[in-house]
């Protein structure tokens, strides 16, 4: 990422009077609350104009695909987070969104920039599966893994892929890098030896990327979507706590292989 070097900070997002709140040029009051869903409002923020009703439906979907996906690491980091200091569920919330990263969540952002790659060559003339070729094997070359495959308990296609692009198809938003992610799903075996499906993370920058999402906001869907279903999970662990159960049982299964002072324990070091 560059940095820049402005010396007047500037925004085109946001600004205010006394009298109003102005919101990428309307003014939220009385163009926006109550008007206009989150979603698009969203998408508002984020490109400075209004979706589509197909791109609304695309990135609606992608944020239900994602909000919630059981205790994971980060939802576990959160409830703990939560049980410790019940006073700041935004600091647990917080503690959940920090495990947003190269395994987890931050994926799609990867395979988006992937699946960018290999259609900037089909764009160029490239057929589709040549591109998708060698981009992934000159991501291999470097050391990258190939984003957006496999996953550990759904060794088939995720079913929630396919209801994705089932739904970018009835949104008629632009399906190539659906293609992109296809192609790339079918030659995997003679990239890494072993056939892997698409996951989530790969179908989500699928469907965004041709609805005219931006690739450097990708990222940011799982964070938002994910951020819903942590809400839900600091609610629940108000009324249900396993905060410390999830603590207890990591002390409780963990075995010490370090070394202990002689005596430890009735056993000489």
């Amino acid at each position: 990422m560059k940095i820049g070097k402005a010396t007047v900070p500037r925004t085109s997002i946001s600004t205010s009077d006394a009298h109003s709140i102005v919101i990428r040029g309307h003014d939220l009051s009385k163009e926006l609350i109550g008007k206009v869903s989150f979603v698009d409002h969203f998408f508002l923020l984020l490109t400075g104009h209004w979706p589509t009703a197909g791109q609304s439906a695309v990135l609606n979907a992608t944020l239900v695909a994602i909000a919630e996906h059981g205790l994971v690491p980060s939802v576990q980091a959160a409830r703990m987070t939560f049980a410790a200091a019940p006073d700041a569920m935004q600091g647990a919330v917080a503690a959940g969104i920090l495990g947003c990263g190269s395994v987890v969540l931050g994926s799609s952002e990867t395979a988006g920039r992937m699946f960018s790659e290999i259609d900037a060559r089909v764009q160029a003339g490239a057929a589709i599966d040549d591109a998708a070729l060698e981009v992934m094997k000159s991501w291999r070359a470097a050391g990258r893994s190939v984003p957006g495959f496999g996953h550990p308990l759904h060794k088939e296609r995720d079913e929630r892929v396919g209801a994705l692009f089932d739904a970018a198809r009835a949104a008629g938003t632009d399906l190539r890098f659906v293609a992109i992610a296809e192609a790339a799903e079918a030659l995997l075996p003679e990239v890494l030896g072993k056939p892997l499906k698409l996951n989530v993370s790969g179908a989500i920058p699928a469907v965004l990327l041709g609805a005219g999402f931006p690739v450097e906001g990708l990222k940011g869907v799982p964070m938002l979507a994910r951020t819903a279903g942590l809400i839900a999970h600091m609610v629940e662990e108000i009324r249900q706590p396993i905060g410390f159960a999830l603590s207890y049982q990591a002390t409780r299964e963990a075995q010490y292989d370090g070394e202990v002072p002689a005596g430890f324990g009735g056993h000489p070091a």
